[in-house]
């Protein structure tokens, strides 16, 4: 499951062997390591079974403890192992990536997009289970909610450190998929999640909120990873679209959360929703068997013989040539400042201002909607029935999306972002006066519920297309990153009971960033149908030679 990350297949330097074989045995004592310190708390879980599974002021036990100690050991001894020594490259052989995209769609990359929309879902449950815990913990815990008003610590702060974990995680991996590989990086995600299953055996809000911090971590790093080594293995001409229909997947694991909170959290307890995280951990980890490492990333650093295979094994005719597209990077630097130097700070402004937008949609106008219906003179139900049938309606367009998408990236992006500035101005201009106008305040609520979704899923598609191979990790996690800052900013309003604010102001917060990045992306978003991604580099330096020559 894990390659020889220290070595080429053609190193004949014996302590580099030697080392390689250290590091993967170190990879995996740390995942039998970090597996048993799990397993290790779970006779407290089921020993509560009389308590309802209330484990909350109870002392950690001895099996407790040396859990922690195994769980901290074993994540360093997996970091170690897939960290790398700096290791010498293979001889230099320039080959043609263009053949990665001149392959046609074999059985292999099947098997990859359906592994990887469950590694997606996977990784989405993580922070979807955020919202199913909270009304459990509050009242196991004591704390502050709505049910709850004079409990002594907000239920808020749970949300609030995992989308913070969130946030600092896709900067975090962004620098690992670029430093050690995206597989690998896919691989360091999946034992993080294994690890925080422990938050379902926490006696102490407070360590709930430590492991709940570190689960955001890893979810945050994972998402943006997956699109990236999709983007650099799936051929050109299928690329955009199908990234797109993996993207709206997310809706996936809203679903099973949903379906397991309503089936195991009545007779388990909430407690039940974090402790899935050992087998889904432990099965994204086994589906990274059939998860290849970028060629592309392989190329880039060097490993010239791992990527032949990679290559072959998907159908692309390995040719040398006597210079290889990947070229075009030359002078790209493999530092996170490269994103905001000539030529793709303004891509990286665009994509930032959409993520911020489109954070600001789902974690401040979708969170605060419900109690601005209900202001509105809605009930709870007639409320909740609004925002499942907006949602409803808005799904099968996703597939429209995908196909939009592939037609042309640029203007998708434009246009999706348009419309959901539009149907935000419609908030901002009607006001509460919507409410005396159903068929206008469904009309208006289709957009931003499913265009939300719709806009992260291009969002990431696009923002793994449009930066080079050195810093491509780099620049998915930026954009992943700010579609979650404002939601650290709505969360924590919400943590310290801020008074929801009205449905005009909370769509004005989210429109200003929509259409400001809407309107710089008119003159720097480039298209990337079809085009193998060395050739929307060189787009790019061309466009930036344009405009200052």
């Amino acid at each position: 499951m894990i390659e020889s990350r220290s070595v080429s297949h053609q190193d004949p330097d014996p302590h580099g062997r030697l080392d390689a074989r250290r590091r993967s045995g170190a990879f995996w004592w740390g995942i039998l390591a970090t597996t048993v310190g799990v397993v290790l708390h779970l006779p407290m879980y089921v020993g509560a079974r009389d308590m309802g599974y209330r484990l909350a002021g109870m002392p950690a036990d001895a099996g407790m403890l040396t859990g922690m100690v195994l769980i901290m050991l074993g994540l360093v001894a997996t970091a170690y192992g897939l960290f790398p020594r700096r290791a010498a490259r293979d001889a230099a052989v320039d080959i043609r990536i263009r053949a990665l995209d001149d392959a046609r769609i074999g059985r292999l990359h099947v098997r990859l997009l359906l592994v990887m929309a469950v590694a997606v879902t996977i990784d989405v449950m993580k922070p979807t289970t955020l919202a199913f815990v909270a009304p459990g913990m509050a009242a196991e815990y004591g704390l502050r909610s709505a049910a709850n008003p004079s409990g002594h610590l907000p239920v808020a702060l749970l949300p609030l450190s995992g989308i913070t974990g969130t946030v600092i995680g896709a900067f975090l991996w962004g620098w690992f998929g670029d430093r050690i590989g995206r597989r690998a990086s896919m691989l360091l995600a999946g034992v993080v999640f294994v690890a925080t299953a422990v938050c379902g055996t926490m006696p102490s809000f407070a360590l709930n909120l430590v492991m709940c911090f570190v689960m955001g971590l890893g979810a945050g790093g994972m998402l943006p990873i997956a699109f990236t080594l999709l983007a650099e293995t799936t051929p050109a001409r299928h690329r955009g679209w199908l990234m797109v229909l993996i993207g709206g997947d997310i809706a996936g694991a809203y679903v099973i959360t949903s379906w397991l909170s309503s089936s195991l959290v009545p007779t388990y307890s909430w407690r039940i929703l974090w402790l899935i995280g050992l087998p889904t951990g432990l099965l994204l980890i086994l589906l990274t068997r059939w998860i290849p490492e970028s060629p592309r990333y392989l190329i880039s650093v060097g490993r010239n013989a791992e990527a032949h295979a990679v290559m072959r094994q998907y159908g692309a005719t390995v040719t040398p040539i006597e210079r290889s597209e990947l070229e075009v990077e030359a002078n790209v630097d493999r530092g996170f400042s490269q994103l905001l130097r000539s030529p793709f700070v303004g891509l990286t402004v665009v994509l930032a201002l959409v993520g911020l937008g489109i954070g600001l949609v789902v974690y401040g106008f979708q969170l605060w909607l419900p109690s601005n219906l209900r202001q509105l003179g809605y009930t709870g139900v007639n409320a909740d029935q609004i925002l499942r049938d907006s949602a409803l309606i808005g799904f099968p367009l996703n597939f429209l999306v995908a196909y939009c998408y592939h037609c042309s990236t640029r203007w998708t992006m434009i246009g999706l972002s348009s419309m959901v500035v539009a149907a935000l101005s419609g908030f901002v201009v009607l006001g509460d006066s919507v409410a005396d106008r159903q068929g206008v305040l469904f009309a208006l609520l289709v957009v931003p519920i499913w265009g939300s979704s719709s806009v992260l899923a291009v969002l990431a598609a696009y923002s793994a297309e449009v930066y080079p191979t050195r810093v491509r990790s780099q620049g998915s996690g930026l954009s992943a990153a700010m579609s979650k800052i404002g939601g650290v900013g709505v969360i924590a309003l919400v943590a310290f009971t801020v008074t929801a604010p009205s449905i005009a102001m909370t769509a004005l917060l989210a429109a200003v960033p929509m259409v400001l990045a809407t309107v710089a992306a008119l003159v720097f978003l480039v298209e990337t149908r079809r085009r193998q991604l060395e050739e929307i580099t060189a787009r790019e330096f061309e466009l930036v030679s344009t405009r200052t020559g």
